[in-house]
């Protein structure tokens, strides 16, 4: 069950990371309280995530997918551009979050 609550703190930190990039964009407060629900849904899953994965395999996860994902995200929401190096480290951080994975004690 940990690691199921954990792909969905996965998916909200994607959410709130760009949240936070749509919210600056409208720059109103009802689009600010978007990223700060956000955030507080988000912690709780990790939280609760770590009830049964340890903190360093859940956290090493929960940041490297999100920063793909985040980078993903980017790209289909707002046209930002990057390169074939920005890639290839990409594929590294997905290298190490398997590699986490695969050799995680619990």
């Amino acid at each position: 069950m940990g690691w199921f609550i954990l792909a969905i703190a996965v998916f909200t930190e994607i959410c709130w990371a760009l949240s936070l990039k749509w919210a600056a964009t409208l720059g109103t407060w009802q689009a600010s309280a978007v990223p700060v629900s956000l955030s507080f849904l988000n912690m709780a899953l990790l939280a609760f995530a770590m009830r049964d994965i340890s903190a360093g395999t859940a956290y090493a996860i929960w940041t490297g997918l999100g920063a793909v994902g985040v980078i993903i995200g980017g790209i289909i929401l707002f046209d930002e551009r990057i390169s074939a190096v920005q890639i290839g480290f990409m594929a590294l951080i997905v290298i190490g979050v398997a590699g986490t994975k695969l050799f995680a004690a619990s």
